[in-house]
């Protein structure tokens, strides 16, 4: 089972990856913009989350994945759900870390703000992400890793890229990890129409056994 790979656009990924305990992948797409009916693709993503999520999602069970797609408050849910999740980023177009990191600095600097939650400690935090990808050049097939723990409520942050070492950090405030998982997770709102559709049908399917 641990051995199989789904192609999320021509980039294998595993169909488990194992944290404290297998989790599954349970959502995957990718983040493009269209420029002039030109499509440009910037990473492929892979959600992986507990397979006991479904039991805190109950209240949607029999409900299709269209329908879920559309629902919010499934998504809300899922986010807050206290079971193990990770996503797996891998590159597709390059770009430099700095761009990397102020797209997701912006994306959970107006999440916070608008849940009155941005005080000096999330911007601290914030300023430590941003400062950890400044560095770092995303060239094509770099993989970045969120792995999000339940207790206590924290985000493990890892880049890699062939030919250099593995560079981790560890995000603690709590107020900008749930940020993080709701700019990859946030139903509607998320950064990828596509993941968030896969998660919804997969989750829809999951629920329905």
């Amino acid at each position: 089972m641990g051995s199989e790979v789904v192609m999320v656009d021509e980039v294998p990924f595993p169909s488990q990856v194992t944290t404290s305990k297998p989790l599954s992948l349970l959502g995957h797409g990718i983040t493009d913009i269209e420029i002039h009916f030109l499509q440009i693709k910037f990473t492929a993503i892979g959600v992986y989350i507990d397979p006991e999520v479904v039991g805190h999602l109950q209240q949607w069970k029999g409900k299709p994945g269209n329908h879920l797609a559309e629902d919010d408050d499934f998504f809300d849910a899922l986010i807050a759900a206290p079971v193990e999740k990770f996503i797996r980023i891998v590159v597709i177009k390059e770009i430099k870390g700095s761009q990397y990191g102020v797209q997701l600095e912006s994306a959970v600097r107006d999440r916070l703000a608008a849940d009155d939650k941005y005080e000096e400690e999330e911007e601290e935090a914030l300023e430590k992400i941003v400062e950890f990808f400044r560095s770092k050049y995303l060239k094509k097939d770099s993989v970045i890793t969120y792995h999000f723990s339940v207790s206590p409520a924290a985000a493990e942050i890892v880049f890699s890229t062939e030919g250099k070492e593995e560079a981790k950090m560890k995000v603690e405030n709590k107020n900008v990890v749930e940020m993080i998982k709701k700019w990859y997770l946030d139903g509607t709102r998320g950064v990828s129409a596509t993941t968030i559709s896969s998660l919804a049908n997969n989750l829809s399917a999951h629920l329905s056994k």
